[in-house]
C-alpha cells in the first residue's frame, strides 16, 4: 500500500442535497461530530445562509468558494533532518491538500470561537475569510510567512 494517497485511493464524495456541491459536502463531513450528519448538515446550511445575508449576496455557494480560495495555502513547511540538524523546508501544496487545510482550519477556527451557536461561529468565520481577516486566514498567512522565512532551505527538498 503506498504511503501517499493516490487518485485511486481517494473516496468519491457525493454532492450535497441543497447546493449539489462536493465542497459543501466536504464541509459538512468535517463539521460532523459523533456521526450526526443531519445536525452538521443543518448547521452548515444555516451558516451559509447567514454568511450570504451578512455579505448581502444571493449566492451562498459563491461566497463559500471565495472564502475557501482565500484561506487555501499554497505552501507548507515540513521538518527534515539533514546532517544532524532539523530544517523547516517549504514545499508547494497541490489542489486536494490545499482544500483539506482550508476545511480543517475553517472548522477548527469556528469551533474555537465562543459565545454563540456553531452555525453563527461558522458563518462569522466564512465572512472573515471572504474579507481576508479572521483566524483561518491568519493561519494561512502564518504558514506562508514560515515558508518564506525558510526559503533558503528549499534546496534540501527532494
Amino acid at each position: 500500500m503506498p504511503r501517499k494517497v493516490t487518485k485511486s485511493l481517494q473516496r468519491k464524495i457525493a454532492p450535497d442535497r441543497k447546493y449539489n456541491s462536493t465542497l459543501v459536502q466536504r464541509l459538512i463531513n468535517k463539521s460532523m461530530l459523533n456521526g450526526k450528519k443531519h445536525v452538521a448538515e443543518r448547521a452548515v446550511y444555516n451558516a451559509l445562509e447567514i454568511a450570504a445575508k451578512k455579505l448581502k449576496s444571493e449566492d451562498p455557494l459563491n461566497i463559500f468558494e471565495t472564502a475557501l480560495k482565500n484561506i487555501s495555502p499554497n505552501y507548507e513547511v515540513k521538518s527534515r533532518r539533514v546532517g544532524g540538524a532539523n530544517y523547516q523546508i517549504p514545499f508547494p501544496i497541490s489542489g486536494h491538500r490545499q482544500e483539506h487545510f482550508a476545511f480543517m482550519w475553517l472548522v477548527q477556527c469556528a469551533r474555537e470561537r465562543s459565545g454563540m451557536p456553531y452555525e453563527q461561529r461558522l458563518a462569522a468565520e466564512i465572512v472573515d475569510a471572504v474579507n481576508q481577516t479572521g483566524a483561518a486566514f491568519k493561519k494561512k498567512e502564518d504558514t506562508h510567512r514560515m515558508a518564506e522565512a525558510n526559503r533558503a532551505f528549499a534546496h534540501f527538498a527532494r
